[in-house]
């Protein structure tokens, strides 16, 4: 492995680790926010770290996740940095693997799901990769359950500035590949809003990773802006149900079409920090 590669990673898995902490202190810091507001008992995540292997030196995470807050109803903030060997069934399916098996990966990933029906779930994830080959990939997509046209609007354009700051061609591109593939097949629907999602990213290194970091960046103030707005909004119980029921689809991609679940799963993760991204409650009927 060259002197190059192994700085790239130790920036790539420092970036990471650092946004997992800012992102995590923000959601807790909004959680109690209104916690104060509602003169409700103050939450904090619960924070785990893991280790791949207990008898090799494949590295772990870090695994945050808020549980029943008032405001928050499950987050999990996960970061990761493993290495190892892709088994021959699923090394096939991962670029530079024909004539070595090894791997080493890092990366950050969150999901948010609010007690409000008004406020979207929230998901975001970037990672880096490295075999023969290296390159990044993620993305941030959002999934409301209750129509808000000016919401989906604000979030777009967001993303789209953001973007346009590297190249113009970027947003149009990622937004169609985040909208195939949020795609639930088997029942014809798109899961959520949209968002852009990349993978296989490795044309300039430096120019690809200032773009990881500016998508970080912009997932944040996305979130903690709708967020903010729409927290102290009125519910239902009729908007529950549907939230419930909606839930249900997002639960269905990520058992069945999740590439990030089943790369976890195929790589000895931490199976609770990767089943964190399932609703806390669903309804099908």
């Amino acid at each position: 492995m060259s002197h190059n590669t192994i700085i790239k990673k130790k920036l790539a898995s420092n970036w990471f680790a650092l946004l997992s902490d800012v992102i995590y202190l923000e959601i807790e810091k909004i959680e109690n926010e209104y916690n104060k507001k509602k003169n409700k008992k103050y939450k904090y995540f619960e924070i785990k770290e893991w280790k791949k292997s207990l008898f090799k030196n494949e590295g772990g995470g870090k695994f945050r996740i808020l549980r029943n807050g008032n405001l928050f109803e499950k987050v999990g903030v996960n970061f990761s940095e493993v290495s190892g060997k892709f088994d021959k069934k699923f090394k096939s399916q991962i670029p530079g693997t024909k004539k070595n098996s090894n791997y080493w990966a890092s990366g950050i990933s969150i999901v948010m799901h609010m007690k409000n029906p008004h406020i979207p779930a929230f998901h975001f994830n970037t990672r880096f990769i490295s075999t023969s080959k290296n390159w990044f990939g993620g993305g941030m997509d959002m999934t409301p359950c209750l129509k808000d046209k000016v919401e989906e609007k604000f979030f777009h354009n967001k993303i789209k500035r953001m973007c346009n700051k590297h190249n113009k061609s970027y947003y149009p591109k990622y937004k169609k590949l985040c909208d195939n593939y949020f795609f639930l097949k088997h029942r014809n629907e798109t899961r959520g809003a949209g968002g852009i999602f990349f993978d296989y990213k490795k044309n300039n290194w430096q120019k690809d990773f200032n773009f990881v970091i500016d998508v970080g960046l912009c997932f944040l103030d996305c979130v903690t802006s709708i967020i903010r707005k729409k927290m102290l909004k009125k519910w239902n119980k009729k908007q529950k149900n549907i939230q419930l029921f909606k839930r249900g689809r997002y639960a269905e991609f990520n058992l069945i079409y999740d590439r990030g679940t089943k790369f976890g799963l195929s790589t000895g993760g931490n199976t609770e920090a990767i089943l964190m991204s399932l609703p806390p409650s669903v309804k099908w009927s």
